[in-house]
């Protein structure tokens, strides 16, 4: 869900993975662990957002949502600047061939053939934990939330990727995936 900065109250947490800036003079706060930061803003008319995005909601279409608002403003795609914050590298986001198979086909449109064997169709639904690191696969959020992005018309000069890992960065930056610690990375824009 993306939710207007005006509608968020002042010293409370707002239940959103969006953040849009109606008023001038906004700052737009959103914390962030593994999931990526994604930060928005239209260099002529002055607005910005702030997206918490993780693979849900690149599956869930959360990048082009917003790119519909910023369209109900008239911005222009050339007029808008992006630029993707540190979050976890396709290297240490693992998932298991059904997550990866479900993934490419709801963020990306993409239909993969997977030939999973009983054994790994039996770990595809069962518990992370028993998985064996070479029944894994790597997931690059960074590129899929940047094809996402393409496919919006946003140029690809506008787009800025951080290549920071918050999980390999752990003393830099706070990771569920490596941790699973409870504490956040802030990140903000303001218009």
């Amino acid at each position: 869900m993306i939710v207007f900065g005006s509608l968020s109250q002042e010293r409370s947490k707002t239940d959103a993975d969006g953040l849009i800036g109606n008023k001038c003079n906004q700052n737009l706060w959103i914390y962030t662990a593994d999931c990526m930061p994604i930060f928005f803003a239209d260099k002529k008319k002055r607005k910005v957002a702030a997206l918490h995005c993780g693979r849900k909601g690149l599956e869930k279409k959360i990048i082009k949502n917003l790119v519909k608002i910023f369209d109900n403003f008239g911005t222009s795609r050339d007029d808008l600047l992006v630029a993707i914050g540190p979050a976890i590298s396709k290297e240490h986001y693992l998932v298991d061939k059904l997550t990866l198979k479900e993934f490419y086909r709801k963020a990306e449109n993409k239909k993969i053939t997977l030939h999973l064997t009983k054994t790994e169709k039996d770990l595809c639904f069962s518990d992370s934990n028993h998985f064996k690191e070479q029944n894994l696969n790597q997931l690059d959020l960074k590129k899929s939330a940047y094809r996402q992005l393409l496919d919006e018309n946003i140029p690809h000069t506008n787009i800025e990727i951080s290549n920071l890992c918050t999980y390999k960065l752990n003393t830099e930056f706070n990771s569920w995936r490596k941790s699973k610690t409870i504490l956040r990375q802030w990140n903000f824009i303001c218009s």
